[in-house]
């Protein structure tokens, strides 16, 4: 239930502070060109809101409504959310939006894009500022990556060193490096010391799909941290910082090792050969560079009795980028165009049968917040999303600012503008579509959480 709680309160943060920023881009311009907004709405509000107030001398109406699936500013003189079909019969108002030029309608109707992505840009600086960046290479994790079980079909090898996709060089695990694997036709690993190659099937994105388990992930070395007084391990002479490297003459890492001890408590509840002790086992390990063996009786739980160490900071080299508060903004732009970039490559898999099961609604989005607060992961985040009500938003979708802006086109381009019955007719059709997606995005959540 804390968990919950804490996902949720994430979430609902996130979407008030892009959710305002948006609105807050259209009423800024629409102000700017002296259009009247009669309200800003944080959150929709059908039937009655928990909040609202106008100030004195003031045209808009503030309020808070009860249903957290967005906002809207209600815009004199335009078909909106609002449907207002009644106002646009009346005479057109100097301070309405259909009586100003194309292009101020324009800038209005961009303007919340416009400010998701410089909230986004904003954001991504202020975490290089506050954090930095750092990453590991994958050129030196010695024991190399474990894949998935996609992956191990097309060709990977559970210790394969990912070198380059196509010719591209691969230096860190992330979005932009799946997706060069993904779209390459062959991407060279380094295998057992020798170049070797990977023939990346055409469907590798929809395979991985319908996996849901990260392609690769590193492999953690098995280094000591701690050893429990008394324990198998302490009465052998292992120490703190010895590395694990192989058991019974394999090398294995920390997960291998694991399931290793793993099948042997299985075997033992069914072996009935006593001449085998499979509490004894045969590790190789190093200290300080130089490689030792040793057999050593595990307790009656398979265990040695040590702690591992679990952070890959200290496990492998780690490549550290700091910035200056100045030198944050460029670095940040950067980064939010290279987000933008991988989000809009990825959308070409959402119309396939395997992204369609993908798509999620509020609890998937809710899900890839922290269990723990965590700022960094928040501001991660929020800016990720940020990024992605802004690409959203300027589909030329009718309903969306998207097509808000391809009518706009539309009217500049003929000299004409769209009817308002059509305008009618078009706002209708793209709520309707957008509310199918919301719901089947939604029902997709209820199914993963049921099956």
């Amino acid at each position: 239930m804390e968990t919950f709680l804490i996902r949720a309160l994430q979430l609902i943060m996130s979407l008030s502070l892009l959710v305002i920023i948006h609105e807050g881009g259209h009423f800024l311009f629409a102000r700017l060109f002296k259009v009247r907004v009669e309200k800003f709405c944080l959150f929709f509000d059908p039937w009655f809101t928990l909040f609202k107030f106008k100030p004195k001398k003031s045209d808009t109406e503030y309020a808070v409504g009860w249903l957290p699936l967005g906002g809207y500013v209600k815009i004199s003189g335009m078909i909106d959310e609002s449907m207002d079909t009644e106002q646009m019969k009346q005479p057109a108002q100097p301070w309405e939006f259909r009586s100003k030029p194309a292009w101020q309608r324009l800038l209005i109707m961009v303007g919340g894009v416009f400010f998701n992505f410089l909230l986004a840009l904003f954001i991504y600086s202020m975490i290089l500022f506050a954090w930095g960046d750092s990453y590991i290479p994958l050129r030196e994790v010695p024991l190399g990556m474990t894949f998935n079980e996609t992956a191990r079909e097309i060709g990977f090898r559970d210790g394969d060193i990912l070198l380059a996709a196509d010719g591209d060089p691969l230096l860190r695990y992330d979005s932009e490096m799946l997706s060069k694997v993904v779209d390459a036709r062959v991407v060279t690993v380094l295998r057992n010391g020798a170049e070797a190659s990977v023939y990346i099937p055409d469907d590798m994105m929809q395979r991985l799909m319908v996996d849901s388990v990260r392609f690769a992930d590193f492999r953690m070395p098995f280094v000591l941290d701690s050893i429990m007084p008394g324990s198998p391990a302490q009465q052998a002479g292992l120490l703190p910082g010895d590395r694990i490297v192989a058991l019974e003459g394999k090398v294995v890492d920390y997960m291998e090792f694991t399931e290793a001890m793993d099948l042997r408590r299985a075997q033992a509840a069914t072996w009935n050969n006593d001449s085998v002790d499979l509490h004894r086992i045969a590790l190789t390990y190093e200290r300080e560079g130089v490689s030792h063996q040793l057999e050593l009786t595990t307790d009656s739980l398979f265990l040695m009795g040590v702690r591992p160490v679990a952070s890959r900071a200290e496990l492998y080299p780690v490549v550290r980028q700091n910035y200056t508060f100045f030198s944050s903004f460029p670095a940040g732009a950067v980064l939010g165009v290279k987000t933008l970039k991988g989000y809009v490559g990825s959308m070409k898999y959402l119309f396939s049968k395997e992204g369609a099961k993908q798509l999620g609604g509020f609890g998937t989005i809710g899900s890839i917040f922290p269990a723990t607060w965590n700022w960094y992961q928040f501001w991660s985040m929020t800016a990720f999303l940020s990024i992605i009500l802004a690409f959203m938003n300027i589909l030329p979708i009718p309903a969306l600012d998207g097509g808000h802006v391809l009518f706009l086109f539309y009217e500049i381009i003929a000299r004409r503008k769209p009817s308002d019955k059509f305008m009618e007719y078009a706002q209708m059709t793209g709520m309707i579509l957008l509310f199918g997606l919301l719901i089947w995005a939604n029902f997709n959540d209820v199914l993963r959480f049921f099956f």
